[in-house]
């Protein structure tokens, strides 16, 4: 069928190969491109932006339709006070440092990165199998290093500024959201949203009255995402706007099972588990019913989602053996997670996380009701009173900021979100020494608790009814990113007729390709001309993206054109009563009648049949003719005398055969 383009030097010339497609076809157009352009901004050109609403039709029907999910749309402007509540104000950070002469930004992990892994790439006879080591270990732990100590391996490896090799600054925090004000006075903070997700969450009272106050139940929003990137790069996958789709799913936090489990189990994805990583194994498939039982996947609903994700990327034609499912290691995880798995998908790049599952506890609807007061929070009603043994956490805010002044926050929001395992085993340690060593992830260090900082405390109660904060579990989307990867995943190169050119052709599946169907006459003349606008405009009307192209070009560059826009068909007008559908990947053709297209079209573009269908219903292939062809020459040329003879003979046959059929 064709061949996937491949590079010995990490990928580049297949990047390049589809970058240069992407451009001159109008995939994707650098922004302001005409003034410079602006990194890290990207429009979608005719081709891209229609790609791109496939893409999201086809995540609404896949996910929105069979979950019966509630949509939001929120503004794109957010007050400070929202983010200031779930921590992006001030956590949603990376560390910057800058050429000390011309002031450029860079990332400095991507700067320790870097080095790490292009002194590993050269021969292993230049580097010690210690200092391999140690490299292979930042790489691990890049994500932990604080400021300090990433300036100090800065420091220790003579990094410099990648243009200029001028030194570098120590690192310093840089908050990613692009800030604002509201109104004219500039007194009201706001920033362009990192995501959508808090949209959902503030209004989560409002959509669960609109469920009639039942869960589980899910909400989504679609829309695009602001992120003042240091320094972007990977083309695509790092921009400073995108589009995310995110699910938030509302559940009992003692009862996270899901109705249509039992629909994934059996699914057998490439999983790579936090024990896999740490041990330096490989990923393995793993049936999802198995990852549960075994307690690799936290709970029902979370393998659920890993499920439906994997169904709808492989859909979406993302190649199933360049999927996995990685599990965040415990220094990546948020403290409030209780589980947390990256959809990655390889491309020229590497592995690329391009959609986030995580099991994000109570934690979301719990800082927005202590920070507006307002309690977001379901209620379920018992059939009978039942005795209720409550675990309460009291932190005394006083003692907490005595002892830690700037950090009591997060020492506060630590102990809050403890489980029962853990403030029990934090209760019996006070009773008996009177303080504790704790571990607060977001301070990266063990603190002392003493007695009089928390209460624990557990009591019987009979309650009729129980009041709860639900947990979340969110599956989010990086839409963008999946499309980049899907370009690659679709690419491949095959010869020409005459065997001298490689040509380029998009293995787009019918459902998310951006044109459906390519509709051209053979040759310029007003009767086949006629039954092309004919064919095209009742395709239209049918719903079907289609292209009409009526000019002298050849049918030869006509199909290469369209192959390289991954138009999956492409119809040929030879006479006024009957049409040929050419495949794109295959090549094989069918003939039909003219009233026949638009049906056989929209099955296959709506996937209701598959061209393997189409194939049994009309058996009579244009393969035989190329047979032909070749026994004769030997040779996949002809001369135009020839092959219009043969073309002659090959249409009678065939009419022949369709009144006889009919």
């Amino acid at each position: 069928m064709g061949k996937t383009v491949k590079s010995s030097n990490n990928g580049d010339g297949l990047r390049q190969a589809v970058n240069n497609a992407l451009e001159r076809h109008l995939f994707n157009i650098p922004s302001f491109k005409i003034y410079g352009g602006a990194a890290g901004l990207y429009d979608y050109g005719p081709p891209g932006a229609t790609l791109l609403d496939n893409v999201l039709s086809l995540w609404r029907q896949h996910f929105v339709l069979e979950e019966n999910m509630l949509q939001v749309k929120c503004p794109s402007v957010t007050p400070e006070i929202v983010l200031k509540a779930s921590g992006h104000v001030d956590k949603f950070t990376d560390l910057k440092v800058e050429d000390m002469k011309t002031g450029k930004s860079y990332r400095a992990d991507h700067l320790l990165k870097d080095y790490c892994e292009d002194t590993l790439k050269k021969d292993r006879s230049i580097i010690s199998d210690e200092k391999a080591a140690e490299l292979n270990k930042i790489c691990a732990v890049l994500d932990d290093l604080s400021a300090d100590q990433l300036g100090a391996m800065i420091k220790k490896y003579e990094i410099m500024a990648p243009e200029t090799k001028n030194s570098l600054s120590d690192p310093v925090e840089f908050n990613l959201m692009f800030k604002t004000s509201i109104g004219p006075s500039s007194e009201t903070i706001g920033y362009m949203r990192p995501e959508t997700a808090q949209g959902i969450f503030v209004n989560f009272n409002y959509l669960y009255y609109y469920k009639r106050n039942k869960l589980p139940f899910a909400a989504f929003q679609i829309g695009q995402a602001f992120r003042n990137e240091i320094s972007p790069r990977q083309g695509l996958l790092r921009v400073r706007e995108f589009t995310l789709a995110e699910i938030e799913h509302f559940v009992d936090p003692d009862n996270k099972d899901h109705p249509k489990y039992a629909t994934v189990t059996n699914l057998e994805i490439l999983m790579f588990s936090r024990d896999e990583q740490e041990s330096q194994q490989s990923a393995k498939r793993l049936c999802l019913g198995e990852a549960v039982s075994k307690g690799i996947v936290n709970n029902q609903t979370l393998a659920y989602f890993i499920g439906r994700v994997y169904l709808f990327l492989t859909r979406l034609g993302i190649d199933e053996e360049r999927l996995r499912f990685r599990q965040h290691l415990s220094n990546e995880m948020a403290h409030y997670a209780e589980d947390c798995w990256d959809a990655e998908i390889k491309c020229s790049y590497g592995w690329i996380e391009c959609v986030g599952i995580a099991d994000r506890s109570t934690y979301d609807l719990r800082v927005h009701s202590d920070k507006s007061g307002i309690a977001l929070v379901a209620r379920e009603k018992f059939a009978e009173p039942k005795e209720v043994e409550k675990l309460t956490i009291t932190p005394v805010k006083k003692e907490l900021g005595l002892a830690f002044k700037g950090n009591q926050k997060m020492v506060l929001e630590a102990l809050e979100t403890m489980n029962e395992h853990e403030a029990m085993a934090m209760k019996a340690a006070l009773e008996s020494k009177g303080e504790v060593e704790f571990q607060v992830s977001t301070l990266q260090k063990t603190v002392t608790i003493k007695k009089n900082m928390v209460s624990i405390t557990k009591e019987i109660k009979k309650e009729h009814h129980r009041v709860f904060t639900p947990s979340v579990i969110e599956p989010s989307f990086g839409i963008g990113r999946i499309i980049y990867c899907l370009f690659e995943h679709c690419f491949y190169t095959r010869p020409s007729k005459d065997g001298y050119e490689l040509l380029n052709v998009f293995r787009f599946p019918p459902l998310v390709a951006p044109i459906k169907c390519s509709v051209f006459p053979l040759v310029q003349n007003q009767k086949y001309e006629e039954v092309a606008e004919q064919i095209s405009t009742s395709l239209t009307a049918a719903g079907i993206f289609n292209e009409k192209d009526t000019t002298g070009t050849s049918i030869g560059k006509k199909y290469a054109r369209a192959d390289e826009l991954g138009v999956p068909f492409a119809i040929t007008v030879d006479s006024t009563s009957s049409v040929t559908i050419r495949e794109r990947d295959s090549k094989d053709q069918i003939r039909l009648n003219v009233e026949e297209v638009v049906a056989v079209v929209t099955d296959v573009s709506q996937g209701q049949s598959t061209w393997a269908d189409i194939l049994k219903k009309y058996p009579e292939s244009f393969r035989p003719w190329r047979r032909l062809k070749t026994q004769i020459y030997g040779r996949p040329t002809l001369s135009l005398a020839v092959l219009t003879g043969l073309l002659v003979i090959e249409h009678c046959y065939l009419l022949q055969k369709l009144k006889t059929r009919n």
